[in-house]
Parts: structure tokens; sequence; C-alpha cells
């Protein structure tokens, strides 16, 4: 626990206190931005897409391979 000397100081660290809650709360603000838009059915398709597409290449090279 810290010890202060003044109300300055305490005035101060809880300025501090506050500022690092406000970040705080922005950051989680982004994060869930982020998270509702990686759940989108949009973002699933493309990914869907891309893998069927390295899948379907793969397949392709097999067959040519072979």
């Amino acid at each position: 626990m810290k010890n202060y000397k003044t109300e300055e100081d305490i005035e101060l660290s809880l300025k501090r206190l506050n500022l690092e809650r406000q970040i705080a709360l922005e950051e989680l603000k982004s994060v869930k931005g982020d998270f509702k838009e990686s759940i989108q059915p949009a973002n699933w398709l493309q990914s869907g897409i891309k893998l069927f597409s390295k899948y379907g290449m793969l397949m392709l090279v097999k067959k040519l391979i072979k």
C-alpha cells in the first residue's frame, strides 16, 4: 500500500487510475467490435472459400502427379 504525503499526490494518483480505467474500457470496446466482426457470416464464407480452394488445388495437383 502506498503512503501519500500530500493531497496533491492523492489527486495525481486518482487521475492516473481514472485514465488507466478509461483506456481499459476503450480497449474492451475495440475487442468487442473485433469479435462482432469476426463472427459475421460473411467472414465465415470467406474462410470457407479459401479452405475449399486450397483443398481443391491440392486434389488437382495430386491428380496431375498420378
